[in-house]
């Protein structure tokens, strides 16, 4: 695995393994954890615990990106993570904000968040590239198709990846005139939001080294999500965990330097095993 040097600050673990966002989700209706952190003191004290558990990055959206989600207000939005983000950012976490809106990411900016983490890539608000460019924060762009309310769609024919990789390399380009560093800018294939079925998604995993050409950090959020049920014939998606850690050692082992998950203390702890592996390859089966 060659990771960033640093991105956002974050220093890069010595074994060489990604970093890793863990996921809380301030609504009643996200797939997986839907409900369950809408109180701000259970949010908090939930990114903590995911902090506890190896988290590098705490993760947090107001607005739920599941297909066929309703869009929430602006202010309904901000409302639920501004004292999240505050409370998370007070205890020494390094939070992200999963937003598509300037406004809430501007008050979530404000109250201590270190990254946007944008699902429409800075495209479903005009002056969410503005607002980037201005306070020079690293930012997340991810690539999509369709929308969370009309559902994501899969890919009518054509290379997914090759699609992706193009509409990437616009969207970087697009932050670069606009003034924003190169290295504060990620970007990520959008696994999860090109249609439901593993055709649609596993090849931006499979294929992620293509996307590495591009130079820019690359996340990867496949964690408990509808396509890894479809692999693992499980349709629960708490239960997912087994598919989920899979699919992230995959994204590690070609290149992911940001893996998004619900469970981080068993995908820490996959991950270390994993570099493990690695470090004896290296020298050839040679303890030390």
């Amino acid at each position: 695995m060659t990771l960033p040097s640093t991105f956002a600050g974050l220093a890069p673990h010595a074994d060489g393994r990604p970093w890793v966002m863990g996921i809380v989700n301030v609504t009643p209706d996200s797939f997986s954890d839907g409900g369950l952190h809408l109180d701000a003191g259970r949010a908090v004290a939930a990114g903590l615990r995911l902090r506890e558990d190896g988290a590098d990055i705490v993760d947090v959206g107001g607005e739920s990106t599941r297909p066929g989600a309703a869009a929430v207000t602006v202010a309904e939005e901000a409302a639920r993570v501004v004292p999240v983000v505050r409370g998370l950012v007070a205890a020494g976490a390094v939070v992200s904000i999963d937003t598509r809106r300037a406004d809430v990411m501007r008050a979530a900016l404000d109250a201590g968040a270190r990254i946007v983490n944008d699902v429409s890539a800075l495209g479903d608000d005009q002056q969410s590239l503005e607002l980037i460019a201005t306070r020079r924060c690293p930012v997340i762009l991810m690539y999509r198709r369709g929308t969370a309310a009309g559902g994501y769609e899969a890919a009518a024919g054509g290379d997914i990846v090759a699609a992706a990789r193009t509409f990437l390399a616009a969207r970087v380009q697009a932050c670069r005139d606009a003034g924003v560093p190169q290295d504060a800018i990620a970007i990520d294939p959008g696994v999860g939001f090109v249609g439901a079925s593993p055709d649609d998604n596993l090849p931006l995993i499979a294929r992620l080294a293509e996307l590495a050409t591009l130079g820019r950090p690359i996340v990867v959020g496949a964690s408990r999500k509808r396509f890894v049920g479809a692999i693992s014939e499980e349709p629960v998606a708490a239960r997912r965990l087994g598919g989920s850690l899979a699919l992230a050692l995959a994204a590690a082992a070609r290149g992911a330097a940001i893996l998004r998950v619900h469970d981080v203390r068993e995908t820490v702890q996959a991950l270390k095993a994993q570099a493990a592996l690695a470090r004896i390859e290296r020298t050839g089966g040679e303890a030390r």
